[in-house]
């Protein structure tokens, strides 16, 4: 099917609505038949274009086989210093004072070899294969149980994997994610749709607080979370909250600086990244059209810019902007680009453009290879 423009979308549905309501005008008795239904729906479908910024819908396709493993990477035990339990523990009960005594000792699976522990707590994760990575896990517990039994005894070690055993492979797992990689024989981007609507913005609000106007700060900017702002005039919707004064001051330059903006709701863009094995979906502070381009931003935290979970969005989000800029430019639409902005360089006279040229962000990881944590 041939992409379509906006204008072109919008005078093709006019067309057909006056075509399907026509013939039931002249069955309605009081119905003028000279209203003009094409120039309605027109107008209407001009509201909602301007009412919402274009946006794709984008779904990348792993082809072929997709394969999976662990980078070589060594493991950090310097967090690994439990110490054994009592053979006994106490108990109180808060609400009615009863004491019970648990005896460590007693119950549970009694493990054959020390490691399997460790190897059991990990092939819990959906994302660790035992049959691929055995020799890997045995591995990294031999290095846990060496690393007790330097400081513990023999039966004080197993008291310790056997009572702490999820905690530990928590530990290790979080490591092995560090050296996560993924490749599949290809990807395929699908556009799925060209025009996605706005998703509802939901959220609730003190009424003594009332709304609160954009461009003045609370006093206490520490619960900048719990005010509801107004007073837009280029925003897509009418309230907005804001997570820090950072987000406001980004609100007043986007207002004056766009043609229209908005904050992203929860599945608006539908664009995922890998944190510690899971599959999770990122929502960028804000989206902004300008004259010629789509900005899609972010503010963060200084000293978290290259945090791995911001890195890892910071790849996904810079891949979506190139495929939707690659189909947006196919068909006569303007291209997306991604700003990550450290929040202290983030002030009410700055412009899109000032921002835009010192804190866009273009390259990113490969795909094919991408891991789900980097250290940076």
């Amino acid at each position: 099917m041939a992409y379509l423009s906006r204008e072109e979308v919008q005078q093709r549905v006019a067309e057909e609505v006056a075509a399907q309501l026509k013939p039931l005008q002249a069955m309605l008795p009081g119905i003028e038949m000279d209203t003009d239904i094409a120039s309605i729906v027109a107008k209407t479908s001009q509201l909602v274009i301007e009412q919402t910024i274009d946006m794709p819908r984008i779904l990348v396709v792993p082809t072929g086989e997709v394969q999976s493993g662990y980078h070589t990477f060594e493991l950090d035990l310097s967090s690994f210093n439990d110490q054994a339990p009592p053979e006994e523990l106490w108990v109180q009960h808060l609400r009615t004072h009863k004491r019970e005594i648990l005896a460590v000792g007693s119950g549970g699976i009694e493990e054959a070899r020390l490691e399997d522990y460790v190897v059991s707590g990990l092939i819990d994760f959906d994302n660790v294969s035992y049959d691929d990575h055995s020799d890997l896990l045995y591995g990294l517990a031999g290095k846990v149980v060496l690393h007790f039994q330097s400081y513990l005894g023999e039966a004080d070690t197993r008291k310790v994997l056997r009572c702490y055993q999820r905690p530990i492979a928590n530990r290790v797992h979080l490591q092995m994610q560090a050296a996560f990689w993924e490749r599949a024989s290809g990807y395929e981007v699908k556009v799925s749709k060209g025009f996605t609507q706005l998703k509802d913005c939901a959220f609730t609000g003190s009424a003594a607080d009332g709304i609160r106007d954009f461009r003045q700060s609370p006093a206490d900017e520490s619960k900048m979370a719990r005010y509801v702002f107004g007073g837009f005039e280029r925003c897509l919707y009418p309230a907005l909250k804001f997570q820090s004064n950072t987000e406001r001051k980004m609100a007043i330059i986007l207002d004056r600086e766009s043609i229209k903006w908005f904050k992203p709701a929860n599945g608006q863009f539908q664009i995922y990244y890998l944190d510690n094995g899971e599959q999770r979906e990122y929502q960028p502070d804000f989206v902004a059209e300008t004259e010629s381009i789509i900005y899609m931003v972010e503010a963060k935290q200084a000293d978290r810019i290259n945090d791995i979970d911001v890195l890892a969005k910071r790849d996904a989000a810079v891949r979506w902007c190139r495929r939707a800029t690659d189909h947006a430019l196919e068909h006569g639409g303007k291209s997306w680009q991604y700003v990550l902005v450290p929040h202290d360089a983030v002030a009410e006279n700055m412009t899109i453009q000032g921002l835009a040229d010192r804190f866009l962000v273009t390259s990113v990881e490969p795909l094919e290879e991408h891991k789900s944590q980097r250290k940076t």
